[in-house]
């Protein structure tokens, strides 16, 4: 008797492998109820099969879309970029923030000019006037664009210290975000955009690197990817989104909640006029320490060379000496 045929009795040691991944009887489940023992049971089959229910839970798109299920799906939205990211060896991350609404110089003197045709051909208007001013304060800031962007090209050709591999990180977005992925991508540096799933289509930065680009939907797990691996925060003149990073991480300074980070404000004049923080000592709603957290800047340079300096009077240097 060959094995094959399969030996019943005592004189076989040990179990052999199967020739293939098939069996060669089906098992009773493989096959549905024949129709000849329950006419109904066909229909009855059809259903089963076609219930949410029976669906694998991983294929299961309204299970997971769930409230029940929103723990796990954190726990993944986390676990992904962190896979990504680690993979890379990417230790450090310089963070940048600001608006995406200031676009480049160029950009930002066509919208001008569109508005300034539009103004001359009805004679002008209120309403018009003031998205004029607008377009003016929006080029005056442009310049911060080729900053971030020229900021991106110095972190993008650091040579960092032993142990360390340190990559720019945005929030993927168009402005300031922008320029500052596109410094690194000029230089040839892996860049990293952590874009926001918003309700309205939209599209990252086409200078993130491919397989360093996210697209998260918890503000919550961006926010922590945003810290994690941050050896510095710049932040360029921005609204809400961008208030929003900056008090999120002198809080978390602030608190030692986290280990301190050089955080660099960029135009100094505009965060002055947004954010009176002598105020906020004056009023004792705030310690004196606070308002010493960050630094301002008003060229790449500069920021360089205060969060180089920073780094180095923690006894923890970046760059390779």
């Amino acid at each position: 008797m060959s094995a094959e045929e399969g030996d019943t009795g005592g004189n076989r040691k040990g179990p052999l492998p199967p020739p293939d991944k098939r069996r060669r009887e089906p098992l009773p489940d493989e096959q549905p109820k024949p129709l000849e023992d329950d006419p109904e049971a066909a229909a009855r089959l059809e259903r089963i099969l076609a219930s949410p229910t029976y669906l694998p839970a991983t294929e299961d798109a309204a299970f997971l879309q769930s409230d029940a299920v929103r723990g796990q799906r954190l726990g993944i939205e986390y676990l992904k970029p962190e896979l990504a990211l680690a993979a890379h060896g990417v230790t450090d991350t310089v963070v940048v923030f600001g608006s995406s609404r200031i676009p480049e110089p160029a950009a930002a003197r066509r919208e001008l000019a569109q508005l300034e045709r539009e103004r001359e051909k009805s004679g002008g208007s209120g309403e018009l006037e003031k998205r004029v001013a607008i377009a003016e304060r929006v080029l005056d800031k442009s310049r911060f664009y080729d900053v971030a962007r020229r900021f991106g090209h110095i972190v993008g050709s650091a040579e960092w210290a032993p142990g360390r591999r340190v990559s720019l990180m945005t929030g993927g977005g168009p402005g300031m975000m922008e320029a500052a992925n596109r410094g690194a991508y000029d230089a040839g540096a892996d860049t990293i955009g952590l874009n926001i799933e918003l309700p309205y289509e939209q599209f990252p930065n086409p200078y993130v690197s491919p397989d360093l680009s996210f697209r998260m939907h918890y503000f919550a797990i961006r926010k922590l990817h945003l810290v994690k691996r941050a050896c510095a925060l710049v932040v360029f003149p921005g609204g809400y989104g961008t208030l929003d990073e900056l008090f999120e991480t002198l809080t978390l300074v602030q608190t030692r909640t986290i280990e301190p980070i050089p955080v660099v404000l960029v135009g100094e004049g505009y965060w002055r006029r947004v954010i009176d923080f002598q105020f906020l000592v004056d009023e004792g709603v705030i310690d004196p320490e606070d308002a010493e957290l960050f630094g301002f800047a008003e060229t790449a340079e500069e920021i360089w060379r205060l969060i180089l300096e920073w780094h180095e009077a923690a006894g923890r240097p970046l760059v390779r000496a």
